[in-house]
């Protein structure tokens, strides 16, 4: 749920926080690490343009292999991670160890899940491709098995099963890119949940500083191109003056094909927004 403010003050009048409904307790101390940062930074010197240190924050160890088959696991406590978008919950096995997993939506204090083949499509609990029914919300998807998820792990996000071929499973993902899977990989039953993470309005430029991002001056409005940017000195509405963006050093940003896993071509069978591979 979104909540919104009186526009007491500039910094207020836009402002949209997301209320998590998590519980006001201590994250487990064995689960946590503090978090070391260089702000951008080594040896002093600017590496990665616009960033900082921000506010600290305890780092949360979340569990993706979800590698305890067959020992159920009983949900104590949904918290809070100021690490990633979704809420996190902690969960008691019945042997005694405790691990946090991303929390889908719906999950409740008190539920009992567990991972395994024999495990029942029901809500949080992880199972293999393969006994997943087609059309089921699934969420963090292995790709390797036994590597732990890597795919649809963020606020809001869910994959469907779309078709099973021999050994492989057909994935669509939120992206729209159909994956082919191999049926072993694990995923978890149901959508992530903080979905209203997207409408989420800071509302000031301080509270951006809090999450270690520093300003960001747009290129068109610097003076100079020969010492402060290429696309300097041709500010107007109709763009940048020039065919195609550059960095600060010259080089094209746009156009230019990010893409150097080649290897795993053979695993899409659809790109997404309709692309040729």
């Amino acid at each position: 749920m979104i909540k919104s403010y009186k526009p007491t003050s500039e910094g207020l009048r836009t402002r949209k926080t997301l209320v998590k409904g998590v519980d006001k307790v201590r994250p487990e101390k064995s689960l946590t690490k503090g978090r070391s940062s260089n702000s951008g930074r080594s040896r002093g010197k600017v590496t990665s343009r616009h960033k900082q240190r921000g506010a600290k924050k305890l780092y949360r160890f979340v569990d993706f292999k979800r590698d305890k088959f067959n020992i159920p696991a009983k949900v104590i406590s949904i918290q809070d991670d100021p690490n990633r978008g979704p809420n996190i919950a902690l969960l008691a096995y019945a042997d005694g160890e405790k691990r946090y997993i991303v929390a889908p939506e719906g999950l409740e204090v008190g539920s009992t899940i567990i991972s395994g083949e024999n495990a029942e499509i029901s809500l949080g609990n992880n199972v293999p491709l393969s006994k997943i029914p087609l059309g089921t919300s699934i969420h963090n998807i292995e790709i390797n098995p036994g590597a732990g998820a890597v795919l649809c792990r963020s606020a809001g996000n869910q994959a469907q099963i779309i078709a099973k071929e021999g050994n492989y499973v057909n994935v669509k993902l939120p992206s729209g890119e159909v994956k082919r899977i191999p049926d072993v990989c694990t995923a978890t039953i149901g959508v992530i949940g903080n979905i209203d993470k997207r409408n989420v309005d800071l509302g000031k430029a301080g509270r951006m500083r809090y999450l270690g991002r520093r300003p960001h001056v747009r290129g068109i409005v610097m003076g100079d191109p020969h010492r402060d940017h290429p696309h300097a000195g041709k500010y107007s509405t109709s763009g940048i003056g020039i065919v195609a963006p550059l960095s600060p050093w010259g080089w094209k940003t746009k156009g230019v094909k990010t893409r150097k896993r080649v290897r795993t071509d053979y695993t899409i069978v659809s790109r997404r927004k309709g692309k040729k591979k």
